[in-house]
């Protein structure tokens, strides 16, 4: 089976790493003429819109999925006239736009920060002054890893704001005061087959994941399936998804899902039964989905701007390195590190240990 993937960064990357011993071959469509992807598989390169290399990606291939949701949801819609797509169109259309994705939430009884559409410093003078501050701006589409955002914390934030974030349509989210970040990766299958990994605290640094630790028996799993279940079933989805949430009041307030792998979800390369890589595979190629059972405990600490020295890092125990062949870049994500041991306390000591690299990296 060969499975087009649209995007050619470090997710596509770990798909094919996933896929290849399934017997899976890879092609990835992505304008970058240096996509990391390319070691595992055909690199077409073309711009997502482009729709002559869009059939000859759709002519080479069984099925197509995608890396990351600044797809345009137009490009799968268009491909699916000719190949499978999953996760499809409309979930793709409503996940990469915030206010259609908090507007979802809403309908499906999910609980929510107060939010706002904003398409001008009108609009956003007038939610500011309704939701209160502080606040936070955030572009409806194309932001991620603390891009496309502001935080507005009193009056003189507010002004000039809309402008500061390129004049595009927004949404302005009241300021959440919680007590935790957490996130639930799910996978459903085409049949609907549902199963989901263990919630996972995360922590990050200036708007980027840097610590995912996987919990045990957390008491807040149940409620996150309940509303990651809603969602995947109001999409008909196939295919991974992942849900960040904040907890808050013992309970749970939507912050954003991601329809595809997600960076929280590395640790299950090593720490899970079948990693969130291969199950999303299994998904959208419609084979039976593997266990999300943990296999002891772990963690994933992200390397960002630079990897640390490739000796020092393995000779931690229960430590393993993902290089992405990324050239090393202030802010950009160029590997990770997971960790599985036998117990918390030994986890806590090798996330210490990790961490010392990064600071002095």
């Amino acid at each position: 089976m060969k499975i087009g993937v649209i995007g050619g960064g470090q997710l596509g990357r770990m798909l094919a790493l996933a896929g290849t011993p399934l017997g899976m071959n890879f092609a990835f469509l992505d304008p970058a003429p240096d996509a990391c992807a390319q070691a595992l598989g055909e690199h077409i390169r073309a711009d997502y819109g482009d729709q002559d290399h869009l059939r000859q990606l759709a002519d080479e291939v069984d099925l197509v999925t995608f890396e990351f949701e600044n797809v345009p949801a137009e490009t799968v819609a268009f491909l699916s006239q000719f190949v499978p797509v999953y996760p499809c169109a409309e979930a793709l259309r409503i996940a990469r736009d915030r206010w259609f994705e908090k507007s979802m939430f809403q309908e499906l009884g999910i609980p929510t920060p107060a939010f706002a559409d904003i398409h001008s410093q009108a609009d956003l003078d007038a939610a500011a002054a309704s939701i209160g501050l502080p606040a936070v701006l955030k572009t409806r589409t194309l932001g991620y890893d603390g891009k496309g955002q502001k935080v507005l914390r009193q009056a003189e934030d507010v002004a000039g704001a809309f402008a500061e974030l390129g004049s595009v349509p927004c949404i302005l989210e009241g300021f959440v005061p919680f007590t935790g970040e957490v996130s639930l990766v799910a996978v459903r299958g085409r049949d609907g087959e549902t199963r989901f990994y263990p919630l996972v605290h995360n922590r990050h640094d200036s708007g980027i994941l840097a610590l995912s630790i996987a919990s045990s028996e957390h008491p807040l799993q149940a409620l996150a399936e309940d509303y990651v279940g809603r969602v995947l079933q109001k999409l008909d989805y196939v295919g991974v998804l992942a849900f960040e949430f904040f907890e808050v009041d013992g309970g749970l307030k939507a912050n954003e899902i991601a329809p595809r792998v997600h960076n929280s979800g590395h640790w299950t390369i090593e720490g899970a039964e079948c990693s969130q890589f291969e199950n999303h595979l299994r998904a959208v190629a419609g084979l039976p989905l593997g266990s999300t059972a943990k296999v002891g405990e772990s963690a994933m600490l992200n390397f960002i701007g630079e990897v640390p020295a490739v000796d020092q890092v393995i000779a931690i125990d229960d430590c393993h390195l993902h290089h992405y062949g990324k050239a090393f870049k202030v802010g950009r994500k160029v590997g990770h590190a997971t960790l599985r041991c036998a117990d918390r306390a030994t986890l806590d000591r090798q996330i210490a240990a990790v961490q010392a690299l990064i600071e002095q990296a």
